[in-house]
């Protein structure tokens, strides 16, 4: 029972990594190309629009990784409605660990395995989100400096 929850699990986490990578590395990818686009174009909703950008395509990014693993409990025959597979997999996903349903015995090891899987993504995606809110807080200062220097302070 356990070999088999990892021959089945284990995929699945690699194929949730590669989502996450692939998502992380686009959504900074496309932060740092627009911050250097918009460079001289200030404004609130301007600044922070890349951020949310970034932060929506890495939230899709989760939706996705949920999906996968639903679908696999459907697959499995672990519920017979998607609704209550993408439930059991966002619970197992961001560790909630509510209980109230539980899978049978011969899978249910998935779920921890789903829960590893899920802080390792969600720490990801918050890594990928320090690195842009770094690079917007340096982007700043030096706007800062940039224009406390041209008003001759």
């Amino acid at each position: 029972m356990i070999v088999m929850n990892f021959l089945v699990g284990l995929p699945v986490m690699l194929l949730s990594l590669a989502l996450q990578v692939a998502v992380s590395f686009w959504s900074v990818r496309y932060y740092v190309h627009q911050s250097a686009v918009s460079t001289g174009r200030h404004g609130f909703f301007r600044d922070i629009r890349p951020l949310l950008v970034a932060m929506l395509l890495m939230m899709t990014g989760t939706l996705v990784q949920i999906a996968v693993w639903g679908t696999l409990f459907v697959v499995l025959g672990e519920f017979t409605e998607f609704y209550e597979a993408i439930y059991h997999s966002a619970v197992n996903f961001a560790s909630l660990g509510y209980g109230d349903i539980v899978m049978t015995k011969p899978w249910k090891l998935l779920g921890p395995l789903e829960a590893v899987n899920g802080v390792l993504m969600l720490g990801m995606s918050a890594a990928a989100l320090m690195v842009i809110l770094q690079h917007m807080i340096k982007a700043q200062r030096e706007q800062g400096s940039v224009s406390h220097k041209d008003s001759g302070a």
